[in-house]
């Protein structure tokens, strides 16, 4: 092992947050602009007993020569970012130094830092890279597309395995393996690496995941125990007319974010002084943004281009929904493999009913596109965004809509290094003229899926030579690509551009190898 082990410190749960463990200090550390980023210090290994570090802060903090910046520099290791040091050939092909990559990128059990935020797992796993030091839900899905390539089911099974420990340990997959991220998931993809995993092992890998997919489920769909009008919500689950139940993204807390802390408090600021909303509720917003891994979006304010207007919890993601009927489809199967046609016959009906409420209440007809919905307004919300595309990946576009969806997909989002995010420019990074990784195979998949492939085999032209284009001038693999000017490096966000990139190496190789 590396770094230092942590006792079993008694005085407090093994899984509490570093703004809870250490209360005054992490929200002075986080408010004094010590570091550029906020995640560093939420990353911070202790060089001692928790419990010293805050005696000596509060025993020191007011002493009139007292330095913050020495003091945690004396008490603390700084994380270091993965892969920063790394040395590229770019000589050879991309596909070849990805290969390379994953090595780089992979984190092993006995190596895992101890006495900070993380969350040891017991099986090796793929990070992001750069400052993304943990293992990411949704991010890892689009990672073993490509260990898919390179051979590497070892990695792909090892992934699923901690997944299914996540699952077991706390009835969902949070954000990532982190103490600080347990009050909240990501898009929930399990049952995608599931079936990816059973392409490679069979059908018998349906039913040996069946519990935590159930697990998982259960906690998507937890209404509370008691029945709601419609239009009422209780956490991820959404209440509609006619018992339609659909999901909308959450967070358990609604706190600054640790990683983010002095950003939220700022943003909470602006908020209330702009539209008086209490800052629990902006925080539980922003946090919800981070659930649903688009953080942060238009698509997620009232006002187009203003953070402060962010209103997440009131919108029911297509997207999201489309992930949830792929997990009720997967759970009847897998009842059927274990023969419980009951429990496999509840999940089609759930799936339908789920599939008819998509085409109700996301399908714009104004425009001829899918839409993310309001059920405060009960309205469309105002952002048009290529996860309006997420019905085609999952086959439940009827057909005149595929090509309504494909001619606008062509017309609003198609760039000349591939798909924009949404079709404005706000300064956030999952807007335009930002392109993403993950984005892009769901748009290329949907697309063939529906027999579109001149558009998708351009897409994918577009997509590989922008990320071809930047390993040779950079020899960088990107987390997001500017698609509008392709010699511009992409920007917005909370934080400098990251390299690795999992995602991104992930895709790439998939989609070079022309699969579906």
């Amino acid at each position: 092992m590396y770094g230092y082990v942590a006792p079993s410190f008694t005085y407090a749960s093994p899984h509490i947050s570093p703004e809870e463990l250490y209360g005054t200090l992490f929200k002075d550390v986080q408010n004094s602009h010590i570091f550029v980023d906020s995640k560093t210090f939420a990353d911070a290994i202790p060089l001692e007993d928790p419990v010293l570090i805050i005696e000596r802060y509060h025993q020191e903090k007011d002493n009139p020569d007292f330095d913050l910046a020495l003091f945690v520099q004396q008490y603390f290791r700084m994380p270091v970012h993965i892969a920063s040091g790394f040395r590229p050939d770019t000589n050879v092909s991309t596909s070849e130094h990805i290969g390379t990559l994953w090595s780089l990128l992979t984190r092993y059990p006995e190596n895992q830092e101890r006495g900070g935020s993380l969350i040891p797992l017991p099986f090796s796993y793929v990070v992001p890279g750069g400052r993304f030091r943990e293992i990411y839900y949704w991010d890892s899905y689009f990672t073993m597309l490509g260990l898919k390539e390179s051979g590497r089911v070892d990695l792909i099974e090892n992934m699923i395995n901690n997944f299914a420990y996540l699952i077991d340990s706390f009835g969902y997959v949070p954000t990532a393996n982190r103490t600080y991220y347990l009050s909240r998931s990501q898009p929930p993809f399990f049952s995608l690496m599931v079936r990816l995993y059973s392409e490679m092992e069979g059908k018998k890998v349906l039913t040996r995941f069946l519990p935590q997919m159930q697990k998982e489920y259960d906690y998507w769909m937890d209404d509370g125990g008691h029945a709601a009008e419609p239009f009422c919500a209780h956490r991820r689950l959404v209440h509609l007319p006619d018992g339609v139940r659909l999901n909308r993204y959450w967070d358990d807390r609604c706190t600054p974010r640790p990683e983010s802390y002095r950003e939220d408090i700022e943003l909470a600021d602006e908020a209330f002084e702009k539209y008086e909303v209490a800052p629990d509720a902006l925080f539980r917003h922003i946090r919800a943004a981070a659930e649903s891994g688009w953080d942060f979006s238009s698509r997620w304010f009232a006002e187009e281009s203003d953070f402060a207007s962010i209103h997440t919890t009131d919108i029911i993601p297509i997207d999201l929904n489309c992930l949830m009927y792929h997990l009720e489809q997967t759970l009847a199967e897998a009842y059927l493999l274990k023969e419980n046609q009951v429990c496999a016959d509840l999940y089609n009906e759930k799936a339908n009913a789920r599939c008819e409420a998509i085409q109700t209440y996301f399908w714009d007809e104004s425009k001829n596109y899918y839409m993310d919905y309001d059920f405060e307004k009960r309205d469309f919300t105002k952002a048009v965004t290529l996860a309006g595309a997420f019905p085609l990946f999952f086959k439940l576009a009827p057909k005149l809509h595929s090509h309504y969806v494909r001619r606008y997909l062509r017309l609003n989002f198609m760039k000349s290094g591939g798909l924009l995010t949404t079709t404005v420019r706000t300064g956030q990074q999952w807007d335009s003229p930002n392109g993403w990784a993950p984005l892009q195979w769901i748009v290329y998949k949907g697309l063939r899926n529906y027999n579109f492939h001149l558009t998708a085999n351009q897409l994918s032209a577009e997509w590989l030579a922008l990320v071809d284009k930047e390993f040779k001038h950079s020899g960088k693999m990107l987390e997001k690509y500017n698609v509008s000017d392709t010699n511009l490096i992409a920007g917005g966000g909370e934080y400098e551009i990251q390299e690795g990139f999992g995602w991104t190496n992930g895709v790439y190789l998939r989609m070079k190898n022309k699969k579906r």
